[in-house]
This record gives structure tokens, sequence and C-alpha cells, in this order.
């Protein structure tokens, strides 16, 4: 956050030391100017000095994020064939900046141990499932997390390390090409100014092949991880038009936590 705002003359992508070019300039939460750069390489896209966030984060879901149940719905159904085939090991999942918790409470109802985590966010949905520093989980989930931090790497290598971890699965939406114009995107949500960072496949492949993992992608889910898949096997079990075929397996082996959690809400108090 300490870092200058760049000139129109360009400045370094953090997330692979190329040159970026200012893009355009743009007024976030209707009255801070912004400058954003791409990079030439990457072709990611920031503002590099986003000084407003204290104030856009003054709530954490911003009011105009309608589609936060929606999504969260999505996310569930995508996400837990993923989890189910890929990860049966016994270890949790932890799901990064977790805002008030609806995906982990989701997730528990169909019997994936996860916990939350969120720095900015109060924990509503999923109290008594909060994260301990100690844990090693299977895979960190971090949705509409990316797009908001102003150093993507720092922000990926930090949370897999916290969490003992070698997978994390995010969501984020991918552009191509030159930044679109900034009325022609609705993903910069300039009004918030909580959005700061944009990117496209070609970043996701050069921050995997600086960590030396693997990265899959369909859509605007994502996956970075040590496991090596078949990217037609992610992309089938992440299609939402296949999730009902590949839930049958889930809904007669796994069994709910919901009454587990109750009892154990029950016998803390």
């Amino acid at each position: 956050m300490g870092e200058a705002t760049g000139t129109e003359e360009g400045i370094a992508c953090n997330i692979c030391g190329h040159e970026s070019v200012h893009a355009f300039s743009a007024v976030m939460m209707r009255q801070y100017k912004a400058d954003f750069f791409q990079c030439v390489h990457c072709g990611y896209l920031r503002t590099p000095d986003p000084h407003w966030l204290d104030e856009a984060y003054s709530e954490a879901i911003a009011a105009a994020d309608t589609g936060v149940i929606k999504r969260n719905i999505d996310l569930r159904r995508r996400c837990a064939p993923l989890l189910y085939f890929l990860f049966p090991e016994s270890k949790p999942f932890l799901d990064q900046a977790g805002g008030y918790g609806l995906f982990v409470r989701m997730m528990r109802d169909m019997g994936f141990d996860f916990y939350w985590q969120d720095k900015y966010c109060e924990n509503l949905m999923a109290r008594g499932f909060e994260a301990s520093s100690d844990q090693a989980f299977s895979a960190v989930t971090a949705f509409e997390v990316l797009e908001h931090v102003p150093d993507p790497m720092q922000f990926i290598e930090e949370t897999l390390s916290a969490a003992k971890s070698e997978t994390l699965i995010f969501s984020t939406e991918l552009f191509k090409g030159a930044a679109p114009a900034p009325g022609d995107w609705w993903y910069y949500a300039f009004e918030t100014g909580q959005h700061i960072s944009f990117f496209q496949y070609r970043t996701l492949e050069v921050i995997a092949d600086r960590l030396k993992i693997e990265i899959y992608s369909n859509g605007s889910l994502h996956m970075l991880s040590r496991k090596k898949v078949s990217p037609l096997t992610f992309k089938a079990l992440t299609t939402a038009a296949l999730g009902p075929i590949l839930r049958i397996p889930l809904s007669i082996r796994m069994k709910s936590l919901i009454m587990n959690d109750h009892e154990a809400a029950l016998k803390s108090q």
C-alpha cells in the first residue's frame, strides 16, 4: 500500500516484473481518481496505490453485491464434486476471506469439513468453525478475493503457507487482450472501490509458473495446485450442467454435519 502511484510512463508489474503501461483512468467510489496499468507481458491490470481501501471496506460486503447468495450457491454446486473426487484425504478445507460464513455453512451441510477465516468480516453463519493457526488444510478456497488485493502473488504465497496447503481454488472474472474500457465491463465495480486487480488467463499461467505449480481454469473458477489432473477432468468436475450427476455419489456417501454441528454448538454454550 506504500507503493508510489505510477505515472503514465509506466510501472513495473508486481507479478512478473515486466513493464505495465497506462491503460486508463477511472473514478473510484465516485471521488478518487485512479490510474490503471496493464502489464505488456502477463496482461495483469491494476491500480498501484489504492489509498481508499480502508474506506471501501467500512462494509466488508458491498451493498451493490446483489449476487452474493446466487454466487455461493453456484460455487457450492461446482466445487462439491471437485473437492470430493480430487481430495479424498481426511484433512479439512479452509474458506479464506469467507465473508459471513455462508459458503462454509453450506459445505458443512453437505458433509465437507470446512472452516472460516476473514479479517474484514464478521462470521455470522459458521460460528464455532473459525480456522486455527495450527491447522493444515487439503485445499483453500478464496472466492471473489484476488481482484481485491494489491499484491496477488504475496496473497497466494502467504495464504497457502499459513494453511499448510498446496491448493488454492478461487474465482475471478478474466478478460482477454487490451483492458476493457471503463464503461464496457461490469466487473470493474468502480463505485465500490474494492476491485483493484484484474487478470487474464496468461496472468494466471505466469503466477503458476512462478510458484512452480499447475493452473486449471473453467470460466470464472480456477485452481492453483501441485496436484496434476487432466484439464478436461477439472472442467468436467466444475461444469454446472454435470453437477446433478456428479453429486449423486456425494449424496449417497457423505453425511451432513448439520446435526453434529448443532450438538457441538449446544455443548459449547
